[in-house]
């Protein structure tokens, strides 16, 4: 049966069938996304987009992505920062340092979400874990025995190892808290630590002719954004200077570095998408607990192993989430 409305006055029929009413327009959110790294083709990126379409989010219909990536000019991060704002995105998504640190101080207002710092705590980002308290929450890539545990992984796979070159990036005051942990953790396995410092890639060279210089056994490189996008660069200059490398994110070791111990930043970032869905709903970042990683994955490049001349012992091999042929 037509059950379709008509309007009807004294003088009979007036008009046709009611149209359904409109529905309300869908509200169009801007996300900000800092970062040293071109999302489109970053693969880390590529989780964090993962991640929104699985919770409703999509380009161009009711998300509006405005990207500002600084690549290996490093000065361009603050007026990046600042461009977002005046753009007036509802939220920010930054990686690893220093982009969190260039987004807060630009904005004390906007939301700021973090995938994977070191320290927002000793950076000075939240107040508490438990508590920011301000405009930034997110997720720590770290948790305070996870330099430790490289050190000593390290020390296993590398036979007589008495000294490691820590490669630091002196700008970031996040990495403090990782040299302090990696300190506690060489005196116990009786292992002298040299930090060699590059603040952009073209100072990496110099750091590893350092790090040779002073006869290092082994590299440990320190997680930070500036590192991660000259990965392979590092992963050469470890190759050619015949140095195991160990570092925080499994990409080093796909790219050919000895082993990696540390949180899957692709899980990381996908994660990071659940804080924007929160924010975007109304919470606020004050009140969203940083969350810290329960997992961590080993592994171990056993080609890059054998290039080096060394045999990673049975019992290590088995410990490994992934052993890369």
């Amino acid at each position: 049966m037509d059950r379709r409305t008509w309007l009807v006055g004294p003088l009979g029929l007036l008009a046709a069938p009611l149209v359904a009413v409109a529905q309300p327009p869908v509200k169009v959110f801007r996300i900000g996304i800092l970062t040293a790294t071109r999302p489109e083709a970053s693969h880390l990126w590529a989780a964090f987009f993962q991640g929104l379409r699985e919770l409703g989010y999509v380009e161009g219909q009711n998300v509006i992505i405005e990207s500002r990536y600084f690549g290996d000019r490093i000065e361009q991060l603050p007026a990046l920062a600042a461009e977002l704002v005046r753009l007036q995105v509802d939220v920010i998504v930054t990686g690893a340092a220093p982009e969190p640190e260039a987004a807060k101080r630009a904005t004390s207002t906007i939301p700021i979400v973090t995938a994977a710092h070191l320290d927002p705590v000793g950076s000075g980002l939240v107040a508490s874990l438990a508590r920011p308290g301000g405009n930034v929450t997110g997720l720590s890539q770290a948790t305070p025995e996870l330099r430790g545990k490289q050190l000593e992984l390290l020390k296993e796979a590398v036979p007589r190892l008495s000294s490691v070159a820590v490669l630091s990036n002196p700008t970031l005051p996040s990495l403090a808290l990782e040299l302090k942990e990696l300190e506690v953790a060489a005196r116990a396995l009786k292992v002298r630590l040299y930090v060699v410092e590059a603040r952009v890639p073209s100072e990496l060279k110099d750091a590893f002719s350092v790090a040779t210089k002073e006869r290092a056994g082994a590299l440990i490189v320190l997680a930070n954004a500036v590192f991660i996008r000259s990965r392979v660069q590092i992963v050469e200059l470890a190759a050619k200077n015949r140095l195991p490398l160990m570092s925080q994110a499994r990409e080093y070791a796909e790219a050919g570095g000895l082993m990696a111990y540390g949180a899957n930043l692709s899980g990381l970032m996908r994660r990071a998408a659940t804080f924007v869905d929160k924010i975007l709903k109304g919470a606020k970042p004050a009140d969203l607990p940083v969350e810290q990683p329960t997992k961590f994955e080993f592994v171990i490049n056993l080609k890059t192993a054998k290039a080096l001349g060394l045999t990673i012992p049975q019992t290590l091999l088995q410990r490994a989430d992934q052993v890369i042929q």
